[in-house]
């Protein structure tokens, strides 16, 4: 596919509904200078200056999902509590439909507090990061709302993300409904659950997550492919696109030759909180607008290009999708 073809698949995210199921995380980044140091300790003393609260997990997939165009739906569950609140609200005032994300006062929103230090005028740098997790989810009356939500939706989609970090928004009950349930893509980024997700179109596991599965470390192209296609036959997969940073992305389908896709951009990242939730959401748009995996996993990549670039939890536009491809 050339670049206008590729360009004209960017141009129909805005006609598709994608519903993503998983974990909702606040992103928190508390930003300061270094005044001095103090008498109490041998340790810096941060001033602050602001906190800034963005959505992460399944939370930052669907705020990529918007920003590239598309028409989103958030199946999970937050606590009753500021971290919450600000969170839903963040989903929403940037058109993500939030009817399906259950607030209850029996779990703690999980939220990852990132301190962020440097120079008054330059550039801050993260020292410290602080997660305050709630229990693993496991309470019936939430579970039984989270099915009646996904079963409203499953009809609506032109694709589903299943966005797993462990924190128990999906289990086995929720996976075998969608795989019953849905006739369209289905993409599954799971952080430590892969293999319990079979059966779905495609998977999005970093090389680092590979090697884990295999129990091996990975040191050539030829052995990741022969990884990526044993572990994508184990799932029963259609596709596995394995993500590798600086080198890109290798996708491995049924009746196609492994795709080595080169990065593009910078070789140095700026930052990549949250760079997984791009690549799987421009997959996702991609192949519920016609793509064929290959090309899909090209716009994946050029996404992910794009948004290691930005700062903390970022988004990537459709209209910086297209100039990007446009630039190549």
């Amino acid at each position: 596919m050339n670049r206008q073809e590729l360009i004209d698949v960017v141009r129909r995210f805005a006609d598709q509904r994608i519903v993503i199921i998983g974990d909702a995380i606040a992103d928190r980044f508390v930003h300061g200078s270094i005044s001095r140091v103090s008498r109490e300790a041998p340790v810096f003393i941060l001033q602050h200056q602001h906190t800034e609260t963005l959505p992460g997990g399944a939370a930052n997939c669907a705020m990529n999902l918007v920003a590239l165009g598309a028409k989103v739906s958030l199946i999970s569950v937050t606590g009753s509590d500021e971290a919450g609140d600000e969170l839903r609200a963040k989903l929403e005032s940037a058109g993500v439909n939030v009817d399906g994300v259950i607030a209850s006062d029996k779990v703690q929103t999980t939220t990852k507090v990132r301190i962020l230090a440097g120079h008054s005028h330059g550039n801050k740098q993260q020292v410290i990061r602080i997660d305050y997790e709630g229990a693993v989810l496991n309470d019936d009356d939430i579970r039984d709302a989270l099915l009646s939500k996904l079963q409203q939706a499953v009809t609506r989609a032109n694709a589903f993300v299943i966005s797993d970090y462990n924190y128990g928004v999906v289990n086995a009950q929720t996976a075998d409904l969608i795989r019953k349930e849905a006739s369209v893509p289905v993409l599954v980024d799971s952080r430590f659950r892969l293999l319990d997700y079979p059966g779905f179109s495609a998977a999005t596991p970093n090389q680092e997550e590979v090697e884990n599965l295999i129990g091996a470390p990975i040191a050539s192209a030829e052995q990741l492919e022969r990884a990526a296609a044993m572990l994508k036959q184990r799932l029963g997969h259609r596709a596995l696109l394995v993500t590798r940073g600086a080198e890109g992305m290798t996708l491995v389908e049924s009746d196609a030759a492994p795709l080595h896709i080169h990065a593009v951009g910078a070789q140095q990242p700026v930052d990549v909180t949250g760079a997984g939730d791009t690549v799987i959401a421009t997959f996702a748009l991609a192949l519920a607008s016609g793509a064929s995996f290959a090309d899909a996993a090209r716009l994946a990549n050029y996404a992910g290009g794009l948004v290691v670039m930005k700062r903390g939890t970022a988004t990537v536009s459709a209209a910086e999708l297209e100039h990007s491809i446009q630039q190549s």
